[in-house]
């Protein structure tokens, strides 16, 4: 018998989400803690007939790999890992952990050396092309888990609660409360597609970026659960100023705090950080990770609190976050890197503002339009 929590989670994700077909091919990826939401979305592909590969990852395995590597694997991806990507039509992921904190003594210079291989650079390139194309569809949700509300300062039973609210399970119809925030997210994005430029301002930012001909991008449950945000990419050259961002960056479950960047021309010239610095100059040393390749508004009121989870804090209502590297295809990026590292920004700060085109259309975590 599966938990009705999985299985509700489970139905939201297959039906409405990813919308699975009969005959898709659907690649099911995770860490094997998951095993009741394996088994959920595993039943509910099968229920839409599709057909379900799974792929439980089983513990330890990335921390031995940076242990015992050599620079040959580094520079390896697996040929099934790019034909799954290459002719799968779904590709799901699970995000939980049995310890978020694994690769903390990892050095930095491996993981960025293995982020920014050629090989793996290939397989993000076929996994955004095929996004971009509507090819493949692409999900990620998360399994709670005791890591994962250790990190939030919560408690399981919090934590599955705090998870609820997110995704709209919570309510009698979640698919209902999805298409509401379409709809709503939709008059946003239409009136941000006719602007040129926009300026954030806030405590140590004044950032300012050119939109021009790029498309605005209503994020609300396709690809992400849980999802909320509005997004699109500046024109590569165009980013000119500087930002203080609030939260620390999580990369590879490393935190960098106080992170600090300075832009001219599109390229980061300056950078700095509290804690983690160095790891934060090896992150901008990977081909174009010192361009933003996304700039995003959270827009789910229903993450109302920071937990060190991206799948969760990119979506916060009230703040923006920038994506270092690999740009949206969807919305006319053009910037190409092995790495899309999100990074947040509150903007329920007093004075914290959004202009787009010299009018104030957000402020202090609420919008104008």
């Amino acid at each position: 018998m599966i938990n009705t929590f999985y299985e509700k989670l489970a139905k939201l994700a297959i039906n409405f989400a990813v919308n699975v077909k009969k005959g898709e091919r659907i690649f099911i990826a995770g860490p094997s803690l998951a095993k009741e939401l394996f088994l959920a979305l595993y039943v509910e592909t099968i229920k839409a007939g599709g057909h379900p590969l799974l792929l439980p990852g089983i513990e330890g395995t990335q921390e031995l790999f940076y242990k015992y590597a050599s620079e040959e694997h580094l520079e390896y991806i697996d040929p099934i890992q790019k034909a799954v990507l290459s002719e799968f039509d779904g590709y799901i992921v699970i995000l939980g952990d049995y310890n978020t904190r694994k690769l903390s003594l990892v050095d930095p210079k491996l993981i960025s050396k293995f982020q920014g291989s050629a090989a793996n650079r290939e397989i993000w390139e076929i996994l955004m092309k095929r996004m971009t194309t509507k090819e493949l569809k692409y999900l990620a949700l998360p399994f709670p888990c005791n890591s994962l509300a250790q990190e939030a300062n919560m408690g399981l039973v919090s934590y599955f609660e705090f998870v609820q609210k997110a995704l709209f399970l919570d309510k009698q119809d979640p698919v209902e409360e999805w298409l509401k925030m379409e709809k709503k997210q939709k008059i946003i994005c239409d009136y941000l597609d006719r602007v040129e430029k926009i300026q954030v301002i806030g405590e140590d930012t004044d950032l300012t970026m050119s939109f021009k001909d790029r498309t605005w991008v209503n994020e609300c449950g396709h690809q992400n659960l849980p999802d909320g945000e509005v997004l699109s990419a500046p024109i590569e050259d165009s980013v000119n100023g500087y930002i203080r961002f609030t939260y620390p960056g999580i990369y590879q479950g490393n935190e960098i705090e106080n992170i600090y960047l300075e832009f001219r021309d599109g390229k980061v010239i300056k950078s700095s950080a509290d804690k983690g610095e160095e790891l934060l100059k090896e992150i901008l040393s990977i081909d174009n990770a010192d361009i933003i390749g996304e700039f995003a508004i959270g827009t789910n009121y229903g993450v109302d609190r920071f937990t060190k989870n991206i799948l969760f804090d990119e979506k916060i209502g009230g703040t923006i976050h920038c994506a270092l590297g690999s740009g949206i295809g969807e919305a006319g990026s053009k910037n190409q890197s092995a790495i899309h590292w999100d990074i947040l920004k509150d903007m329920k700060v007093p004075g914290s503002k959004i202009l787009a085109d010299d009018k104030v259309v957000y402020e202090e975590g609420k919008w104008k339009i």
